[in-house]
């Protein structure tokens, strides 16, 4: 482990040092504690989809705005949405759970982007509404 120096907000430093008191241990362990466990908890994304995120950044407003729009077609959402019921139930088989899993994939792959398009446009100064991604031309 690397020995880094950190600036902690004043405020931060205060509530880790309230909890380190009630929990006997320091400051620098309940703060390593909470950075651990916020590392646990963000996704690693592999380095195809990191570079398609990146990507994004050279894209015109437009392609962005077709990004933050695109929808997963509506025949794959009846057939994701058929097989979680069979799932729900118990019914589902092997085959069908594999598909299960790639449609489910496929649709966080897609909300990844639609988010990071819709982050680039406000960056880039567009306020987004739901109306704008339904009806933006």
């Amino acid at each position: 482990m690397s020995d880094y120096m950190l600036s902690v907000p004043e405020n931060v430093y205060q509530r880790a040092q309230k909890l380190a008191e009630e929990m006997s241990q320091s400051v620098d362990t309940i703060l390593l504690k909470y950075l651990l466990l916020l590392a646990d908890s963000v996704p690693v994304l592999s380095h195809d989809e990191e570079s398609e995120l990146q990507a994004l950044h050279f894209l015109s407003d437009d392609a962005l705005w077709t990004i933050a729009r695109e929808q997963m077609a509506s025949e794959s959402q009846e057939q994701m949405q058929v097989l979680m019921d069979k799932n729900s139930l118990g019914t589902i088989d092997k085959t069908e759970y594999q598909e299960l899993e790639r449609l489910v994939e496929r649709g966080q792959r897609l909300m990844l982007r639609k988010s990071e398009a819709m982050a680039i446009l406000t960056e880039r100064g567009y306020s987004i509404t739901v109306p704008d991604l339904k009806n933006r031309e």
